[in-house]
């Protein structure tokens, strides 16, 4: 793993001893084979942005091999168990499995939940133990369009505004951006608030702002979809820019 220096600090004093996770909630829409029969008639869901986020896997772990962090991925589908949900939120199982037996849904929550938010949770308190601040980026992907509304961005940043730190780094690194793609529409906190229900939002109640910074990475599926150029371009100056917002010069990064 790569440790450094990160130069976002508070009253001008730099935090020192960061280090990367990286993971990725919503990466493939597998259906376990247990399962498989719940999913009978729901093909087309499965292939939608309800079952997966289209991309997030591959920019995800461009990430993390570029900073030589650990990258905590799920390919299982979003409408078994929604990993990036807390448990008892009303979005925790989708329509195909939120009226299964409880037993079930406990089976569920215990083969194919727990064991990726007990992993990415473990592996962040670890490093808090251990004094560093942990710098976690969870990649996601948005519709470009849902219920008929047009979403007005291409790259967004998720995190809780009175994070001060969180602020620093989502700005820092939508400014990298822009100056390498002008051309983009960079947002915060859009199509979701930070705030919102989440991993992110579980762990920022477990650890203060100076050891935990967790943003989450939102892109337009438009660049999934059209792929090419596009979409290589898109996700090594996401690399570059993430790099040069945590004060790395970007060849101690490339991967």
């Amino acid at each position: 793993m790569t440790s450094f220096g990160l130069q976002i600090g508070v009253d001008d004093q730099a935090v020192n001893g960061s280090c990367l996770v990286v993971s990725c909630e919503h990466g493939g829409r597998e259906v376990p084979a247990a399962y498989a029969a719940f999913f009978t008639g729901h093909e087309g869901l499965l292939e939608s942005h309800r079952g997966w986020d289209a991309g997030a896997f591959q920019l995800g772990r461009q990430i993390a091999e570029a900073f030589a962090a650990p990258f905590y991925a799920s390919m299982t589908t979003r409408l078994l168990v929604d990993l990036n949900r807390s448990m008892g939120h009303r979005h925790l199982f989708s329509e195909v499995t939120r009226g299964l037996a409880r037993l079930q849904r406990q089976e569920i929550v215990a083969r194919h939940y727990r064991p990726h938010r007990d992993a990415v949770e473990c592996e962040i308190a670890r490093h808090i133990a251990d004094g560093e601040q942990v710098i976690h980026i969870a990649s996601h992907s948005f519709t470009p369009q849902l219920n008929g509304v047009v979403r007005r961005a291409d790259v967004a940043w998720l995190y809780d505004p009175r994070r001060v730190r969180e602020s620093a780094l989502a700005q820092r690194w939508q400014a990298e951006l822009g100056q390498r793609l002008p051309a983009l529409r960079l947002r915060r906190n859009y199509p979701y608030q930070g705030r919102s229900d989440g991993l992110a939002s579980l762990l920022r109640k477990r650890h203060p702002d100076n050891a935990y910074i967790g943003v989450e990475l939102e892109v337009n599926q438009r660049f999934v979809q059209r792929g090419g150029t596009a979409w290589t371009t898109l996700r090594r100056h996401l690399v570059d820019s993430l790099a040069a917002a945590l004060c790395i010069e970007p060849e101690h990064c490339s991967g």
